[in-house]
């Protein structure tokens, strides 16, 4: 059995707040899955499981805060071992010798700690017959009628494989139907509809595959012109309901110690350079002209393009100090600092950002900030970011200087770009350039190194074709 745990989204995060389970206990989950919803001081995030197994049994009530690390729930793994952070041990050994005629049968997975009795039901002409949470999800979507099974477990339970046959010799119990599919439900939107008198079945989810969640709740009962008077909501509902107005504060709190300590750490040094932009915004203008509406891109993505894919070619400001060394990232992470619209900011990461082709890199930008400020961001989506780009041309800002986000080793800042009086060939015309800075550790790297970086950004952006 492992242990499902409050994960670390970030080197300033020492706690977070449950705010929703996204599965109910016997549930099958597979690495990978969205189990939770967490709240931290930036931002409220889907956070995934790392094992494929069983949901268990819930330690932490939503709306609770604890610390990183701290168990929340149990997770049925595969092996049935138990281990921290989902993670199973490696199985003990079993004596040798012949095997008994009970073990023949390839074993199942254990079954679940239970909250409740199991439910249990009269076969005709059969005895009492048991079946746990996950023998019930998997008859209910293999469309097996447990009343009419005979269990094969001991004491007559119902089990897995015992479901599987019966699906399989019965295919047309299976077969679609006119109805239409349940939607799948969250424990706290179940709970929240109950108390905001909101008939799920009039609910659209915007969960995975759907799933109908607590904000989708919160946003349906606004829409409707007379409900019932609700009893006390909990800390987790009043948190889901309204997470810009609660964490702005707390954000605001969280960034300033996180560039406070950068300050009184990190020893910064700046270098900036001027790009001519001239030949990649005729380059877009053109390409643009020749694309549909929905793959056109914006300047940002070749900013962010050649922005990984200099540092790529110079290693040495991509990645981490820590324990008094440098290390070089695996790939290349670019975190995007995203403003928030109630205040604060957070920084997405877009993963292998040097290897996309600049329509799946814009893509995949619009669809991180979208989601970074409707809050529905996940946890593999907020951590591991191996350099920082920010980008305020959108504000006005023509140079902008940040500070470096510990333990990364330097942030790239983008401006505006305007039209400028610019000399080409002795010749003084007007060109629209772009102010590039580099924020860097002077513990990992030197102004040497920076400026190769630089040099690289403005090099790669004069060939926008080969971006």
């Amino acid at each position: 059995m492992g242990e499902f745990t409050m994960p670390s989204l970030g080197a300033d995060m020492d706690e977070g707040t449950l705010v929703e389970w996204l599965v109910e206990p016997g549930a099958p989950i597979r690495r990978g899955d969205p189990v939770a919803v967490v709240e931290t001081a930036k931002s409220t995030i889907e956070v995934e499981c790392f094992e494929s197994g069983t949901m268990g049994r819930p330690l932490v009530e939503p709306g609770t805060t604890v610390p990183v690390g701290t168990p929340l729930a149990l997770i049925e793994t595969a092996a049935g071992t138990r281990g921290k952070a989902g993670r199973a041990r490696k199985p003990r050994k079993e004596p040798q010798g012949p095997p008994a005629p009970e073990r023949t049968r390839p074993a199942e997975p254990a079954e679940p700690v239970r909250t409740r009795e199991p439910v249990a039901s009269e076969a005709p002409g059969h005895g009492h017959v048991e079946a746990g949470p996950l023998i019930r999800h998997l008859a209910e979507e293999g469309g097996v009628d447990l009343a009419a099974l005979r269990g094969s477990g001991p004491g007559g339970r119902v089990t897995r494989a015992d479901i599987e046959r019966a699906a399989a010799a019965a295919p047309t119990a299976r077969a679609p139907t006119a109805q239409a599919p349940r939607a799948r439900v969250t424990p706290l939107a179940r709970r929240r509809a109950a108390e905001l008198g909101v008939d799920l079945s009039s609910v659209a989810g915007t969960g995975k595959d759907a799933a109908i969640r607590a904000e989708d709740v919160t946003r349906a009962a606004s829409g409707h012109a007379a409900t019932p008077s609700p009893p006390p909501r909990t800390t987790a509902a009043v948190r889901a309901s309204r997470p810009s107005e609660d964490q702005a504060p707390a954000m605001r709190r969280a960034i300033a110690r996180l560039m406070s300590r950068a300050n009184r750490d990190v020893p910064h040094y700046y270098l900036s350079t001027t790009v001519d932009m001239a030949v990649p915004m005729d380059w877009l203008h053109d390409r643009n002209r020749r694309s549909p509406m929905s793959e056109r891109l914006l300047p940002a993505a070749l900013l962010l393009k050649a922005a990984a894919l200099a540092a790529h070619e110079v290693p040495e400001l991509n990645g981490f100090w820590t324990d008094d060394r440098f290390t070089a990232g695996e790939g290349v992470h670019l975190g995007m600092a995203v403003s928030l619209r109630g205040g604060g900011l957070i920084a997405p990461v877009l993963r292998g950002a040097d290897t996309l082709e600049l329509p799946a890199l814009m893509s995949a930008l619009k669809d991180l900030v979208s989601r970074a400020r409707t809050g529905r961001l996940r946890g593999s989506e907020v951590s591991g970011a191996t350099l920082t780009v920010t980008n305020l041309g959108d504000q006005g800002v023509e140079t902008v200087f940040g500070v470096v986000h510990p333990p990364q080793v330097a942030l790239v800042g983008f401006g505006r770009v305007v039209d400028r009086p610019w000399a080409v060939d002795g010749l003084l015309g007007v060109r629209p350039v772009v102010t590039v800075t580099l924020s860097a550790d002077h513990r990992a790297t030197d102004g040497a190194v920076g400026a190769r970086y630089l040099t690289a950004v403005d090099r790669l952006l004069q060939n926008p074709e080969k971006l």
